[in-house]
């Protein structure tokens, strides 16, 4: 790993290190970077500065826009989901021009975080592929516990449909998933 790249990730580290919500006794927002970047280092052991970067900072500092600011309903959580990811976008962008890199690089890292070309851009799709492998690893079971079986089916489904077919396919051999729920990634 690089130095700008350390820096990169250490000031994203320290601004998520400020969330006030708590899992598993760290820093949230902390927590799921570090987790985002263990699932990129699996997928992607070999993963360029920019997707390291949009894994370890895609939920940086997520407690500022808070849900309940935003209305009810389907178009007022597109809209709570829209200006995150401008928010994640413009603050990595930041970090990332503080510590050298080009634009060009951070304008690609700001496409990657706003999901601007998914299934059609190879690094778009990647941090997806990371995303998915981080909710199945970390947040699933959790979720399930809590949600209808019709619910969870649905979840598993839409969250396939969000992956590249290798990533389907790696799901299958690392995951032990229901026949029912394994046939989403087939």
């Amino acid at each position: 790993m690089t130095d700008q790249l350390s820096r990169t990730l250490a000031a994203i580290d320290a601004a998520n290190d400020a969330d006030p919500r708590m899992d598993d006794g760290q820093p949230e927002a902390l927590l799921y970077g570090q987790r985002m970047s263990e699932q990129c280092e699996r997928l992607f052991p070999e993963a360029q500065d920019v997707l390291q970067i949009a894994a370890r900072g895609q939920h940086i500092e997520r407690w500022i826009l808070k849900r309940a600011d935003y209305p009810e309903g389907r178009a007022g959580y597109l809209k709570w989901r829209r200006d995150l990811a401008d928010h994640h976008a413009n603050r990595i962008g930041e970090i990332m021009a503080d510590n050298g890199y080009d634009a060009e690089t951070i304008d690609q890292m700001g496409r990657m975080v706003r999901k601007q070309g998914i299934k059609r851009d190879p690094l778009v799709q990647a941090l997806e592929d990371v995303i998915c492998f981080t909710f199945i690893t970390w947040y699933f079971a959790p979720f399930a516990a809590k949600h209808t079986p019709e619910k969870v089916q649905d979840i598993v489904e839409k969250t396939a449909r969000k992956m590249s077919d290798a990533a389907r396919a790696k799901v299958l051999v690392d995951f032990d998933l229901p026949e029912n729920l394994a046939a989403a990634f087939s």
